[in-house]
């Protein structure tokens, strides 16, 4: 594994650190992990033991190797220039990093990724999409995740539309697990391939399984590469006498996440090369979705904007993901080590690296929740919102809207639901807000908002400017994209999140069929959209977590600029 790891800053945790590696080692953790002994992390094994697949999936996929270059040539030979993921969280970050990262190579597809159910997001995709072109794979687990559904009904459609309904499903595969309904859906439509994968492998952990994979070679990328040095992670992991930076890192790199987070340090902040950017959200879906329940949690604080070390709390733990050869963030890193901040530096030699990386951070993953007592496998607290979101759906089918909401500000084309009780203007509103603000707290950003450069740019200023005016972590997440990431964290962890949800106008919106190929809509994308931002602000409210709605109107972006210059 083309990995080394290095620490500074850790000399106050040391005894810490050591007294949790010697505990790992007294109880056998690593060789019970892979023995697959649910007691490890729980007495019972619900969902523990049919989410242990990852720890051989670099081994057993290369036997697949053969089976997806032949599918991804039989494509080229087809004609398809381009490829469409349908998908959300597990199903969709893998790919996401390794078309960001490596690109595609000529004569392969052009991969993009289409997880939103924002009209303006699917739109995009859909005008610039040429059908006759096209490969859609439609991924997911459970085969019944309502926004990878919704998206193939509609891709379904347009493809048909221009192809035929006869030879529509030519442009459709998928990847599932065995016996799930989209199994069904695949065959029924006439599928061009269904990839089966092995059902005890959970989702944000299913990089270096059909999910990752097949993606990934479509782009051209050598997903040999990337398992063998997937493999030689999962050997290294396997190490059980010198857990340490050098004999197992894995294992080592879990005792400290868990052991520092226990200890305060949950406030995990990512320094990554620029060449690795993507990494980032993968990694911050598989800490926070893991380890972030029964009141505990790591906070994965990604694409912060800069600031002075002093800037800095005492939760923050910071990550330096760099490839060797670059020196882009060095300065900055070297900064936080002189005022005294812990920082993990992970170098790695080669972008097919990120593999191993894939296996390192999972593996360590697991470790962290034995050391947080709690199970890394499971999503308890993501039902809530499903939950809500479905009875949003029905009060809308039956009454054809939603149940208004009375506004508690307006002002500038503003308009905030649950303010403050006595704040008047939208500057009292929010002053009062993120006065609650205490040391250890952050600020969770909830964006349902098509993700745009502009908008982008304008999220980061309001972010700025909460980190330099109250010295809190944010974390930003577009809806409902965040629901299977970050959502897991945000209600179950301690609780010492404060959140503010954005909203706004959608100047377009497109019917959902009822069924694939057939017209007669009875809802909007715009609609499920609504259901899910409702839902999941009532979750985080009956969860015990402040939480604030601001609808920006017609024009998101001078909205937030106004919410930056009110806070500022």
């Amino acid at each position: 594994m083309k990995t080394t790891m290095r620490l500074a800053g850790f000399d106050a945790y040391r005894s810490l650190i050591n007294d949790t590696v010697e505990n790992i080692r007294k109880e056998s953790v690593i060789e019970r992990i892979h023995e697959k002994d649910h007691t490890v992390w729980k007495p019972e094994p619900k969902e523990i033991t049919d989410r242990l697949g990852w720890l051989t999936a670099p081994d057993n996929m290369r036997s697949e190797v053969g089976n997806i270059n032949r599918f991804v040539a039989e494509c080229r030979s087809e004609g398809f220039t381009s490829a469409v993921l349908l998908g959300m969280g597990g199903s969709s970050l893998a790919p996401e990093v390794f078309r960001t990262t490596f690109g595609f190579r000529h004569d392969y597809l052009d991969l993009s990724i289409l997880d939103s159910t924002d009209p303006g997001s699917i739109l995009y995709q859909t005008t610039r999409m040429n059908p006759a072109r096209t490969l859609v794979i439609v991924s997911t687990k459970s085969g019944t995740t309502v926004e990878t559904l919704s998206l193939f009904k509609l891709f379904y459609s347009l493809i048909a539309d221009d192809r035929g309904t006869t030879g529509a499903g030519n442009h459709f595969t998928a990847v599932t697990d065995p016996g799930s309904p989209l199994v069904g859906l695949a065959e029924k439509r006439g599928f061009r391939r269904v990839f089966l994968n092995d059902p005890d492998t959970g989702g944000r952990y299913s990089a270096l399984s059909f999910f990752g994979l097949v993606p990934a070679a479509l782009c051209g990328i050598d997903i040999s590469y990337l398992l063998i040095r997937g493999a030689a992670a999962a050997r290294s992991f396997e190490t059980t006498g010198d857990i340490s930076e050098t004999g197992n890192p894995a294992a080592f790199l879990g005792a400290l996440l868990g052991s520092l987070a226990m200890a305060g340090r949950d406030k995990l902040t990512f320094l990554i090369s620029p060449q690795l950017e993507s990494f980032s959200a993968w990694l911050e879906q598989l800490i926070a979705e893991s380890l972030g329940k029964e009141g505990r949690g790591i906070l994965p604080v990604v694409n912060e904007p800069e600031a002075p070390a002093e800037t800095y709390g005492r939760d923050r733990l910071f990550l330096h993901l760099k490839l060797a050869w670059d020196s882009s963030i060095d300065e900055r890193v070297d900064a936080l080590i002189r005022a005294g901040h812990p920082v993990i530096t992970v170098e790695i030699g080669d972008l097919y690296e990120l593999g191993g990386q894939c296996f390192f951070w999972e593996a360590a993953v697991a470790v962290a929740g034995h050391v947080m007592s709690i199970n890394p496998f499971d999503q308890p607290d993501v039902e809530a919102s499903k939950h809500l979101t479905k009875l949003f759906l029905d009060e809308y089918r039956k009454t054809g809207r939603f149940t208004p909401e009375a506004p508690s500000q307006q002002e500038n084309g503003i308009t905030i639901h649950g303010g403050p009780e006595g704040a008047v203007t939208l500057r009292d509103a929010l002053g009062t807000f993120f006065g609650q603000v205490r040391e250890g707290y952050y600020v969770g950003i909830l964006a349902f908002l098509q993700q745009k450069t502009e908008t982008d740019r304008a999220l980061d200023e309001f972010r700025e400017t909460l980190l330099s005016r109250f010295h809190c972590p944010t974390s930003l997440g577009y809806g409902p994209r965040y629901l299977h990431s970050t959502g897991q964290l945000y209600k179950g962890d301690g609780g010492a999140g404060l959140f503010i949800q954005f909203t706004t106008n959608d100047a377009h919106d497109i019917h959902i069929p009822d069924e694939a190929g057939k017209p007669d809509p009875s809802l909007f994308f715009g609609v499920l959209k609504t259901a899910q931002a409702r839902a999941d602000r009532r979750a985080l409210l009956e969860a015990g977590r402040p939480t604030l709605a601001v609808h920006l109107g017609d024009d998101p972006v001078t909205g937030l600029r106004r919410l930056t210059d009110t806070i500022s």
